[in-house]
């Protein structure tokens, strides 16, 4: 029986179902100066001593500074500085701003922050006798220019005044579809960074897809030049790299009560269910390799949007939140695109190229391909969500459970979650040390003393054909599938905290 998704359950309350960008932070690395090797060699090939970097370093600072007071002037605006972390918020300060001036194209406003920058220190090296560049951390005078560009939307620009002067732009893929609705004539309502209605959602969808990677390069290459001049006065050129990328998939309700029927079930059940191989499959890995070293796990909060249940696997997650009670969002954040394979020529040395699976690039030129796989992964995980909500798929599971099975004409009678000989079993098959290093005829037989060696080997065809264990590899060794540990665990907690303590209750 195929799962019957929620975008098609629920279809005649929804508006439309959309596939967007969200949040986008893209960092410009200035080369070669973005690393220390580089930039002791552009110092040497420049016939700057090393250790006279600093003095390299601040008529470029006073050059940014500069610039960032001219563009204040010409627009009018005076540069606010930001004296402690945490002061306000900044967008909320520019959305006041833009309420006020319209949200016609332009500079809206300029904040300046002390803040942390990576830096450089010269070091002489007496072993080797050598002197270069260390990487160090530091802080220096940053600039945060926010405008209103006409096709991205609303961004802001993160300019430091100290070299290596690594760039940050952030927009909204949402803000830049809407402009791509405007322009098609397309009428929408936007709400903070989500659409609560498209005329035309497959067109929206469509539009979303389409990107174009090349004008977005040119934008930013023009962005370095006009806030940060450096770029020209050293005659370099800045290299994009994506930083965080958030890709959405909204279920657009018409009304917040149908969605507040199912969204409180989902997130329990999905606080209880997720593990961490389930999260390995959502982001599109087999399950969880036995070396793996990252952070996984699952967060639940509250926040003024919406609850919210967030799975993590090392720089990805994936999270699902009712925005405003009303759009059931699924969303994949990566903070580092290399987490995902990607089927691509690779170069070689030789000028030769291969095609093979390899992690994908951090240039912003992997923008449609990471939009490709986290979709993907959304996918996933409104299956796996859609699976939780439609009764079907309990009843397909039982039925698998409790009929009887037939294989090479020999029958395999199902499992009754209520019978003491199947709960003592299931009790079993939950021990520690199967969990860890899986169990084998003779592991059963130590501790069903009752019955030999065929009947073992008949009962673990019998687990095998309901599909509650699985046999590793060439060995005879077994563990607990998915399912059969959720069978296992059900069976336990049906028994001894619901029934026999409600049986046990005077009549």
């Amino acid at each position: 029986m195929s799962i019957v998704l929620l975008s098609e359950k629920y279809e005649d309350e929804l508006y439309g179902v959309l596939d967007c960008y969200d949040r986008v932070l893209i960092s410009g690395h200035l080369h070669p100066l973005a690393y220390a090797k580089g930039m002791t060699k552009y110092l040497y090939e420049q016939g700057i001593r090393i250790f006279d970097y600093p003095q390299f370093a601040h008529p470029l600072r006073d050059m940014i500074r500069a610039n960032a007071e001219q563009i204040a002037k010409e627009n009018g605006l005076e540069i606010e500085f930001i004296s402690q972390p945490g002061q306000f918020r900044k967008e909320e300060r520019v959305q006041a701003l833009i309420q006020e001036r319209g949200s016609q194209p332009g500079l809206v406003h300029i904040f300046s922050a002390m803040e942390q920058c990576p830096a450089y220190q010269p070091w002489h090296n007496k072993e080797s006798h050598k002197t270069y560049l260390k990487p160090k951390t530091s802080k220096c005078l940053h600039y945060y220019f926010y405008f209103i560009e006409p096709e991205l939307g609303l961004c802001h620009l993160r300019v430091p005044t100290w070299v290596p002067c690594r760039l940050q732009l952030y927009f909204n893929g949402h803000n830049w579809l809407a402009t791509q609705l405007q322009a098609q004539e397309i009428d929408f309502e936007l709400v903070d960074n989500a659409f609560v209605q498209i005329a035309d959602f497959e067109q929206a969808n469509q539009l979303a897809s389409q990107l174009d990677i090349e004008k977005l390069q040119a934008k930013l290459d023009n962005l370095a030049q006009q806030y940060c001049p450096v770029v020209s006065h050293l005659k370099l050129n800045y290299h994009w790299s994506i930083s965080q990328a958030e890709i959405a998939t909204d279920l657009v309700f018409k009304e917040q009560e149908t969605l507040q029927q199912i969204y409180p079930h989902l997130l329990e059940t999905l606080i209880h269910t997720v593990k961490p191989d389930d999260i390995a499959t959502f982001l599109g890995r087999k399950g969880v390799h036995g070396r793996y070293q990252g952070e996984m796990g699952n967060r639940f909060n509250v926040r003024l949007e919406g609850s919210r249940i967030k799975h993590r696997m090392g720089p990805v997650s994936i999270k699902m939140y009712d925005k405003f009670n009303l759009i059931l969002r699924i969303e994949t954040t990566v903070y580092d695109v290399s987490f995902f394979y990607q089927y691509r020529h690779v170069h070689h040395r030789d000028e030769t190229t291969t095609p093979k699976w390899v992690p994908m690039k951090k240039t912003i030129y992997s923008l449609p391909a990471l939009l490709e796989v986290a979709l993907a992964a959304n996918q996933r995980y409104l299956k796996f969500i859609s699976a939780i909500e439609t009764p079907e798929i309990g009843v397909q599971k039982l039925h698998q459970l409790a009929e009887t099975r037939t294989d090479d004409h020999h029958r395999y009678k199902g499992f009754n979650l209520l019978a003491q000989e199947d709960a003592s079993l299931f009790r079993l098959l939950l021990r520690g040390e199967f969990t860890l290093s899986g169990f084998a005829n003779k592991d059963l037989r130590r501790l069903l003393p009752d019955k030999n060696s065929g009947q073992i080997t008949r009962l673990l065809k019998r687990l095998r054909m309901h599909g509650l264990i699985k046999r590793v590899g060439k060995r005879y060794k077994y563990y607990l599938t998915n399912f059969g540990r959720q069978v296992s665990t059900m069976a336990l907690k049906l028994r001894e905290m619901v029934i026999i303590p409600s049986l046990a209750q005077p009549i």
